[in-house]
């Protein structure tokens, strides 16, 4: 599984502050995992936030001649944007794949026979500004007791 760690610090500032509160965080982490889960699917349907590295020429020829493109880039078959699953309980929030191909398409890197071909990066297990603010309202109002 690919997991990402989200290091910003005005969430985490919020977090320690209801860690210190105490009391059960299972509710607002079920709520952020599904804002997470919405943010990777947002992402797989807008193809990148901000936009991914459009596919090479000879991908786009291989997928024609398939029958495949056009098409999105990282949804031939819908495989890995059907992998992503997320889970929470009263410690944390996640969501990711299990899918092996994740990471490549994820953190980009080297693939196919001998390593010779370049995958860039096309994260799609990322948070939007929008998805923060959204986790930074649902920390607020927890820590509040609303």
């Amino acid at each position: 599984m690919v997991e990402i760690k989200i290091d910003e610090r005005p969430i985490l500032g919020l977090l320690k502050k209801l860690a210190a509160k105490g009391g059960d965080m299972t509710a607002p982490f079920r709520e952020i995992a599904g804002v997470m889960a919405d943010a990777v699917e947002e992402n797989f349907d807008q193809q990148g936030r901000p936009p991914w590295t459009p596919l090479a020429a000879a991908t786009i020829a291989a997928r024609q001649k398939s029958g495949h493109w056009p098409g999105s880039i990282l949804q031939v078959h819908g495989r890995l944007a059907s992998s992503i699953t997320s889970e929470s309980d009263a410690f944390r929030a996640v969501v990711g794949s299990n899918v092996v191909y994740a990471r490549i398409h994820h953190l980009g890197g080297m693939a196919g026979r001998g390593r010779k071909v370049k995958i860039p990066a096309r994260p799609y297990l990322q948070l939007a500004d929008e998805d923060e603010e959204e986790i930074m309202d649902i920390l607020r109002r927890y820590l509040s007791g609303d």
